[in-house]
C-alpha cells in the first residue's frame, strides 16, 4: 500500500471575510503544483461561509460537484429552474456537463454555514446536466461506511455522479475499526478525517488530516476517540 500523509495545516487557505477557505487541492489563489489533483479528485474544499453570504450565479462546465454541508444549510438555485435547501445530513450532486449557472448561499442569516465542496473530473464529457440531493440518516454511518455517491448505472442505492467514483461516509466510537473495500483495480481513496483522531496502520491522523492512498484494494481505519471520516475512491487513470 503506497500512501501519502496530508497534514491539516499544509492546505492552502484563503480569507475573504464572510468566506473562510481551505483547500486540499490547488484552487483560485493556492497553487502547489504536488497538489494539482489525486487521480480524478481535483477538488476539495472545506469552506466556512458567514451568515447571510455566498457565491452569486456562476458557471461550471464537464466536472461532477458534490457538497456536502457539515453545519448549516445551503440555498441553492440554477439555471435548470432547480432550487433547494440542503441541510447537514444531505448531500447534493451536480453533473454540470454541457454547462450550468447556479449560486449557492448560506440560507439562514445568523448561523454559519460549514461544508466540503468536491470537484470530480468527469467520465463522459459534455452530457446534458443534472442535479439530484438525498437526505441519509446519520445512524447509518455508525453501522460501517456508508456509500452516498456511486458512479452512474451501479445500481446502488445513493446518488450516481458520471465517474466511476465512490463518496462514503463513517462514523465510528472510540477503540473500533472498519474495514473499506476499494472496486476497481486501478482506483485509489483520498481519506479526509473531519473530526476525531484515527490511524491506518502506523499512520495518525488528527482532525482535518487526510491520506491518500494507492496500490491496495482493502484500508483499516482504527479509532482512538469518537471520529467521523470521508472516503473518496476515484479512479487514477480515466
Amino acid at each position: 500500500m503506497k500512501t501519502e500523509f496530508h497534514a491539516a495545516n499544509s492546505r492552502g487557505k484563503a480569507d475573504y471575510g464572510w468566506l473562510k477557505a481551505t483547500y486540499s487541492f490547488s484552487f483560485a489563489n493556492y497553487y502547489d503544483p504536488s497538489r494539482i489533483h489525486f487521480g480524478a479528485l481535483r477538488v476539495l474544499n472545506d469552506d466556512y461561509i458567514a451568515g447571510g453570504m455566498g457565491f452569486g450565479k456562476h458557471p461550471h462546465d464537464n466536472m461532477e460537484i458534490i457538497t456536502i454541508p457539515l453545519e448549516g444549510a445551503v440555498a441553492h438555485e440554477d439555471s435548470t429552474g432547480t432550487k433547494g435547501i440542503i441541510e447537514a445530513g444531505d448531500v447534493q450532486i451536480m453533473s454540470a456537463g454541457t454547462g450550468i449557472y447556479h449560486s449557492e448561499q448560506n440560507a439562514k442569516a445568523d448561523e454559519a454555514l460549514r461544508l466540503f465542496q468536491i470537484w470530480i473530473m468527469p467520465k463522459l464529457k459534455n452530457i446534458a446536466p443534472r442535479y439530484d440531493q438525498r437526505r441519509y440518516d446519520v445512524q447509518e454511518f455508525k453501522k460501517g461506511w456508508k456509500t452516498v455517491v456511486a458512479p452512474l448505472g451501479s445500481g446502488q442505492d445513493c446518488l450516481q455522479i458520471n465517474q466511476d467514483a465512490y463518496i462514503s461516509l463513517l462514523h465510528l466510537s472510540a477503540g473500533q475499526e472498519a474495514d473499506y473495500a476499494l472496486h476497481e483495480g486501478r482506483q485509489g481513496c483520498f481519506l479526509m478525517n473531519i473530526q476525531g483522531e484515527v490511524s491506518v496502520g502506523d499512520q495518525g491522523l488528527q482532525s482535518r488530516d487526510a491520506l491518500s492512498i494507492q496500490d491496495t484494494d482493502q484500508v483499516r481505519v482504527k479509532a482512538k476517540t469518537d471520529a467521523q471520516l470521508m472516503m473518496i475512491e476515484v479512479p487514477m487513470v480515466w
